[in-house]
């Protein structure tokens, strides 16, 4: 079975950028044929999906995020990414991605002070 590991969360100050990494390991499937989500879960609240990129390569986004965030996947690196600019305290969570056929990962943990 695989697994994803997520990494590249961190302190940042409203108005900074990070970007997130989810790279799929483990197992032969190339996450770029099932697509990649990525999804938030801020302390109280339920877990939420702020952006989706499909196998065509076409992604979606939560109105929260729109303009602000980019999906994307690096086939050769078997790795999707989230770069995430004028990061708002309101995006503070964490962050998680996931693939068809992989279990949940750990989760980044993204902080944004204000």
């Amino acid at each position: 079975q695989g697994q994803l590991v997520e990494s590249g969360g961190g302190l940042v100050q409203a108005g900074g950028s990070l970007r997130l990494s989810c790279t799929a390991s483990g197992n032969t499937f190339n996450i770029d044929r099932a697509g990649a989500e990525w999804h938030r879960q801020a302390p109280g609240k339920p877990r939420e999906m702020v952006a989706l990129i499909g196998s065509s390569g076409s992604a979606n986004y939560a109105d929260s995020v729109k303009g602000r965030f980019t999906i994307s996947i690096d086939n050769a690196k078997n790795t999707a990414y989230l770069q995430m600019n004028s990061l708002k305290p309101e995006d503070t969570a964490v962050y998680y991605c996931h693939v068809l056929g992989f279990p949940w990962g750990q989760g980044t943990r993204v902080t944004v002070s204000s």
